[in-house]
């Protein structure tokens, strides 16, 4: 039918568009799985926290989710390709090569209460940039734990390792080894007595968070290996909150830190733990001649001898102190001098007096009239005038 004279022809190209967005909006999304919340579209973020109830990592995650969080769930054991069809006895799924989730790029899995990660436990996830395992008990990591993640940029595992013991630690070394893309590494408030040398090896590495640990400090092979060549930049280096041993092995780290403070952001809260003389000073702020060994024969571990400068800085505050109390002595004289004036001349009067008594009973006891009569003789007869005799 043709229209009608004074109407606008109906256009088509437009009417098609909108006929196309509406049909994509009609279609149902993906749906949510099991036991979790989904914030905007799987595409964004899908969060499960379920208590105890979620044992194992949801199978029915969306394969176009970019972010995933688990949090309060009881995880306990990663098995090799848990997220990838991987079930609770090991055994996988043969799901497009063993990739299910591949545009995921962060996964948050804090306090989930995980104690084993398996080798392989994060293969087909090859767009993983971001893991976070912090506030998990670990007691055991496969060396190749963290295999098929080429581009995992950051790994935080802050208050997870501190239960595995020495063990575990050499378990971490080994599995940091293929992570060659990695950026940022949080191992803080694992009471580590030292750090990972594969740590501190990784090429691209731009921070390394070792906050709240048992770190007594950094030995000269640490600090060269966060030394960079070819133009990269070097690691910031977080160590606030660590007991530094403050004696003649400390010296290295002493001089790198005012050379790069820089690159430790918290330097200034750095402070020493022993020995107890340098108990709870700031680190950055002690003279190197302070820095001495310990005599194993006299002292403790640990124990230091305070140096001369020190002393001497003792002497100087004790002469000032006398000092001052002596121009306070003499600013009291000079106030009440004329006071202290008439009390001298009261003293003198008296002194006078007194030796005037005493020239006065020896001139009375040298006067020879005022000498008593001799005695008489014992056995001699006294005669009487009518005697006489």
């Amino acid at each position: 039918m043709a229209p009608r004279a004074g109407q606008p022809e109906p256009r088509g190209p437009l009417l098609q568009g909108l006929l196309l967005v509406a049909a994509a909006l009609s279609q149902p999304a993906a749906p949510c799985p099991f036991q979790c919340y989904c914030f905007g579209g799987p595409k964004l973020l899908l969060r499960c926290a379920s208590g105890a109830e979620l044992r194992q990592p949801p199978r029915d995650v969306p394969p176009d989710a970019r972010n995933l969080t688990i949090v309060g769930a009881n995880l306990t054991v990663l098995r090799a390709a848990a997220f990838a069809g991987g079930d609770a006895d090991g055994e996988e799924e043969a799901a497009e090569g063993g990739v299910r989730l591949p545009l995921l790029t962060a996964l948050r899995l804090t306090h989930n209460n995980i104690e084993v990660v398996e080798d392989g436990a994060f293969d087909g996830l090859p767009s993983l940039a971001a893991l976070d395992l912090s506030h998990n008990p670990l007691r055991a990591l496969g060396a190749g734990a963290f295999r098929g993640l080429p581009t995992l940029r950051s790994l935080q595992l802050n208050h997870a390792l501190a239960r595995g013991g020495p063990a575990l630690l050499a378990a971490l070394n080994a599995a940091l080894v293929p992570l060659e893309e990695l950026r940022l590494l949080g191992l803080a408030g694992n009471a580590l007595s030292h750090l990972p040398p594969n740590a501190l090896l990784r090429p691209r590495l731009e921070q390394l968070d070792a906050r709240l640990n048992a770190l007594a400090g950094l030995g000269p092979d640490d600090l060269r290996a966060l030394e960079r060549d070819g133009g990269l930049p070097a690691p910031r280096l977080l160590l606030a909150d660590n007991p530094l041993r403050c004696g003649c092995a400390a010296r290295p780290l002493l001089a790198w830190l005012r050379n790069a403070t820089e690159r430790v952001p918290d330097a200034r809260r750095l402070r020493c733990a022993h020995p107890p003389q340098l108990h709870n000073r700031p680190f950055l702020d002690l003279d190197e001649a302070w820095l001495r060994c310990a005599d194993s024969d006299a002292k403790g571990p640990g124990d230091v001898e305070l140096t001369g400068p020190e002393l001497e800085a003792s002497y100087v505050f004790f002469g000032l102190v006398l000092a001052l109390i002596g121009l306070i002595f003499l600013m009291v004289l000079y106030l009440n001098r004329r006071g202290i004036q008439r009390w001298m001349r009261n003293l003198r009067e008296a002194c006078r007096d007194q030796m005037e008594g005493y020239h006065y009973r020896y001139e009375q006891d040298a006067d020879p009239r005022r000498a008593p009569a001799p005695a008489a003789p014992a056995g001699s007869r006294a005669t009487s005038p009518s005697s006489g005799l």
